[in-house]
Formats: C-alpha cells, sequence, structure tokens
C-alpha cells in the first residue's frame, strides 16, 4: 500500500522507517556512488529529512519499505534553490503550489510495479494539496522511468551528457494523469483516494485541480 508520512510520524512505524532509509543508503551510496552521508546504522539522510518533509512510501504487506519519494514545498529551504540553481538559471522556484520531489528510492527486490505505484502517489499529492506542479532534479538513470510510466517533465536546465547528465524538470498535475498511474500501477483510483484519505482525513484536503 502507498502510505504518506511526515517525517515526525515516521517514528511510528520504525521498520518502514529504517527500512527506507537503508535502502537509500543501498541505493545512492553503494550502487549509486553519489556523495551522501551514512551513519552507523546504515541510513541516508540529509538536512531535508530533519524539515519534516513529506514522505509518499510504498509499503510491502510486511511492513518493510518497497520505496519511496520525499516531498518538501518550495517556499522553504529545498535541493533545487539551495544546491541546483545553475539549472534554473539561478532564478528560484519559490510558488506554494509547487513542490519538490527528491529520494526517489526503490528497494533491490522492489516490484515491477513500485515505480509507478510511488509515481500514482505523487500525483494523489498533487491532487489533495491542488498541487500545480512539482520539481525535481534527476539523472540520466531516470529517464527511462519517466518515459515508460509516461509522464515526462518538462525539462527545465540540465548540465553535463550520456549518463552523467542531470536535469532539472516539473511535472504537471491534473485528475487525468493521476487515473493514468492509477491504471499503470494496477491499483483502482478509489483505493488510491482511500489511501489519502485515511492519511490526511477529510478536513486537510482541498479542491481538486481539474
Amino acid at each position: 500500500m502507498i502510505r504518506y508520512l511526515y517525517g515526525c510520524d515516521l517514528h511510528q512505524f520504525p521498520q518502514l522507517r529504517d527500512t527506507m532509509f537503508r535502502d537509500r543508503a543501498d541505493q545512492f551510496h553503494t550502487r549509486l556512488g553519489w556523495q551522501v552521508q551514512v551513519d552507523a546504522a546504515g541510513f541516508e539522510q540529509d538536512e531535508y529529512d530533519a524539515l519534516n518533509p513529506l514522505y509518499v512510501i510504498w509499503q510491502r504487506p510486511d511492513g518493510r519499505h518497497g520505496g519511496s519519494m520525499r516531498f518538501l514545498p518550495t517556499t522553504g529551504p529545498c535541493m533545487v534553490n539551495d544546491h541546483f540553481g545553475h539549472l534554473t538559471g539561478g532564478t528560484p522556484i519559490t510558488d506554494a503550489r509547487i513542490w519538490e520531489t527528491t529520494r526517489f528510492c526503490l528497494s533491490r527486490d522492489a516490484g515491477p510495479r513500485t515505480a509507478a505505484a510511488l509515481m500514482l502517489g505523487g500525483a494523489e499529492l498533487g491532487q489533495w494539496f491542488g498541487l500545480r506542479q512539482s520539481v525535481g532534479v534527476f539523472d540520466a538513470r531516470m529517464v527511462r522511468i519517466y518515459g515508460r510510466l509516461r509522464w515526462q517533465p518538462t525539462v527545465i536546465g540540465q548540465t553535463g551528457n550520456g549518463r552523467a547528465q542531470i536535469s532539472a524538470g516539473l511535472w504537471g498535475h491534473s485528475a487525468n494523469l493521476r487515473d493514468r498511474m492509477a491504471r499503470q500501477a494496477g491499483i483502482s483510483p478509489e483505493v488510491s483516494a482511500l489511501w489519502c484519505l485515511r492519511a490526511f482525513g477529510a478536513h486537510r484536503q482541498v479542491k481538486r485541480s481539474a
């Protein structure tokens, strides 16, 4: 199932939390060789995990992490503005209806539809909070994933070539796109909406965009 958890609530799901941060270390440090910090517990965390972000997590039936993404509003500190301004022409992206997505992570043995489920979670989040777009920085390996799921970002800047290419992009949000992601993930829109409702409650829902 998809869980939507703020950083302050991760302690309620210790197995899910711990396997998420260890899978992040495995993917970003071990497999991709990124210069990220891994602590003595084997967790990959950075300063943005301390800002109470909203995590979209695919939870396996046994309670472990299968995949996840992290979201933060661009009205506060976020990676695209703090570290990747050269990809946006030096102009910060600051908009209450644009949230940043980072740390797209899949466990080593993630199921074939886990990536689609995460993208569905991001699309559902966009509808729930009335987002216009999401922004993120991604490497060349993600281009194939986005293409396969048919939710490619609009590239607003990039640097490097081939496998070393790094890009910044914007993903648009709409109800039609959410429904398409649900089909890709093999999850009914009704079930997807219920998971969101359980996470945030009806009082947190905003008017959904068209």
